[in-house]
């Protein structure tokens, strides 16, 4: 079984797109947006996945994920059945020692929320908080992809 552990952080500036190293457009929706399990499409300019993920761990840090990469015209097809708002995104790479930030400059009805991954070996592992990155929302289900489809970020209160 894969195991997924990351945390995710508000950025404060946008300073991090002088530091990345690649940016990747991202389209994606969720088969099904389940709390306990979500199935995701995504489609990329090069590649597409299918993936489906558990549910998190009491601090949200932790959690099963399983990924396939798929033909793209396939993932296109199941895009279609999606449940409501497709997500779309600019997706920023930077290197900082020796992790990788995935910073997710959205698009559409979640245009203005920008949110800053890094993935882990271990939950309690050390890594270096770059200038950029603001507050953590590790498990605040608000920031989860699944959830930013069903309550887009345009419709949350000011």
């Amino acid at each position: 079984m894969a195991l997924e552990i990351e945390r995710k952080f508000l950025t404060i500036s946008n300073s991090f797109k002088k530091e990345s190293y690649q940016k990747v457009y991202i389209k994606q929706g969720f088969l099904s947006s389940h709390k306990e399990r979500t199935v995701r499409v995504r489609v990329t300019d090069e590649s597409a996945f299918i993936t489906v993920k558990g549910i998190s761990n009491s601090s949200g840090t932790s959690r099963f994920e399983w990924e396939k990469e798929i033909l793209q015209k396939d993932a296109e097809d199941l895009l279609i059945l999606c449940e409501k708002t497709i997500i779309e995104k600019n997706r920023f790479l930077i290197k900082k020692d020796n992790h990788i930030f995935e910073v997710d400059e959205f698009l559409g009805a979640n245009k203005g929320l920008v949110i800053a991954e890094i993935e882990l070996k271990k939950e309690d592992e050390k890594f270096i908080k770059p200038a950029w990155l603001g507050k953590e929302v590790t498990g605040h289900i608000k920031y989860y992809n699944s959830n930013l489809s069903s309550k887009p970020f345009a419709t949350w209160p000011k």
